[in-house]
Parts: structure tokens; sequence; C-alpha cells
């Protein structure tokens, strides 16, 4: 039975306490039994905003640039179940003032179809398509992969057989507290493979890219007049390039494959057909 409508309720009621209970999972038993219960065999892919993936500047037809919001797009086509939630639990949980509450996740696979139909409804491929591209222009970011914590909150599964596809504000996210929680846990949500941030020499140290609410992860400081990505913590969700006045930052391909190595990656994890 999937989880009954009180449990969005509950869970708006205890977000607050979620850096509180990440700190914890420092403690090696406690660290344990959260990983094996809401985080086990999770692997999720933050995906660059489209418009800071920038590949042959000399190219015109938008056709021509390889943009990450294909990878949505592509598991979308090929689920056999799409859903939409109504509602972003994040959001709501946090009363976001800046973000649409109303744009939720989509979730992908046969596990979908239990999901109770109070929080959101079936829809068609062109539904789904057309909520992912209205998240985009909301400025919001998208991850996806497997993650086992919308299982047990929405009660129903198996993990393998749900895709999520969440869309993400930098102010509400529940993965803010990737810098708090056990690198165990942290550690399963990557960037997309094949893609890094960098800071190119027009960089003149304006702090624009440090501010709150600009990194997920805290992975971008000042160092002098300039300012420096932490490679191992950064997400590559792509903020820091949107927000730079100076287009001082930009997304390096590190393999042309990069689009079709990520799906390649998630389809290892989670079968939607």
């Amino acid at each position: 039975m999937s989880s009954p409508y009180w449990v969005k309720s509950l869970i708006k009621k205890t977000f607050f306490t979620r850096f509180f209970l990440s700190k914890l999972t420092h403690y090696r038993p406690i660290g344990r039994i959260v990983d094996q219960m809401l985080f086990k065999n999770d692997d999720i892919i933050y995906l660059p905003k489209d418009q800071v993936i920038k590949i042959d500047e000399s190219i015109e037809a938008p056709e021509s640039v390889a943009a990450p919001s294909q990878v949505v797009e592509h598991f979308i086509k090929r689920a056999n179940t799409r859903w939409i939630m109504n509602f972003c639990i994040c959001r709501y949980s946090n009363q976001c003032k800046n973000y649409p509450i109303e744009l939720g996740c989509i979730f992908l696979g046969d596990a979908a179809r239990d999901i109770n139909p109070k929080f959101g409804r079936l829809a068609t491929v062109e539904e789904a398509l057309d909520h992912a591209r209205r998240c985009r222009e909301a400025g919001l970011v998208h991850m996806i992969g497997r993650n086992k914590l919308d299982t047990v909150w929405l009660n129903i599964g198996p993990s393998q057989r749900l895709m999520t596809i969440c869309n993400c504000c930098p102010c509400c996210c529940l993965w803010k507290v990737l810098p708090v929680i056990t690198p165990t846990i942290s550690g399963k949500i990557h960037r997309m493979p094949g893609i890094h941030m960098e800071v190119t020499e027009k960089c003149v140290g304006c702090g624009t890219c440090t501010k709150e609410g600009v990194c997920f992860v805290d992975a971008i400081r000042l160092e002098g007049e300039r300012a420096v990505i932490d490679q191992n913590e950064c997400r590559g969700c792509g903020r820091c390039a949107a927000v730079c006045p100076k287009d001082a930052i930009r997304v390096v391909i590190e393999n042309d494959a990069f689009i079709e190595n990520a799906i390649r990656r998630i389809s290892n994890d989670v079968d939607v057909t």
C-alpha cells in the first residue's frame, strides 16, 4: 500500500531537522543504519543547466549543441510509466518563496504506478516532457537516478524499478545537506560523467558565484581575487556559470559521448521499460 496523504504534512513538520540528522550520520552506527534504510545502492546525477553547455560557439543551430536535458527526455520517452508529482516535497516543506512549489518530481518506471493518486497523476510522454521543460524555464536543476529515499517515503518499490527526476532549487533542496552528511552517503550524488566546471581567466573575483543559494554544496569560494572550485565537492550543476556576470565559468566537456555515457550509467541502475 502506498503512503497515505498525511505523510506530506509529517515530512513538512520534520524537514527542518535534516541538517541535524545529517550530522548524526558521522557516528558510524547511525550512518550505517541511515545508509542501509534510505540510500542503499543509490546513484544520482546532477545535470548541468542546458544554457551553460557550449561545445562550439561557432555552431548556430540549436540541434548541434548537446543539451544535458536530452538525458531526461531519453528516459521519459522510453519509460512505460510516467508520474508527475503535483508538488515538490522539499519546496512545500520549506515553504519556498522563490520557485514554484507545484513543479514536483517526475517518477518513471513500474513502481510509479503505486504512488498515492492524491500526490499527482500519470502522464503522457508529451505531458512529462512539457513538465520538465517548465522546470528548466523556472530555473530548476534536474537530478536523475536511483534514490531509495523516494521509495521509502512514497512506500513503493522496488527501487530498481523507480527512476527519480528531481527538479531542484538552490534554497530548499534536500541535498543541501551534502556538505554535512557522511561521505558514504554524499558520495552517491555525482556530477554528470565526462564534464567538470572550470574558472577561466575572465574571473575578476566579484564573488557572485559564492553567494548563498548559488552552489548546492559550497564547492566554490574566493581565493584572493579569483574564484576557485573544489573539484572533489563540485556536482556540476552549472549554477555558478549561469550567474557569472563575466561568463568566466564554463563547463568543460571531457568526453564527447557524455550524454550517451550518462544514459548508460543510469540505465544500469534503474529499468524503466
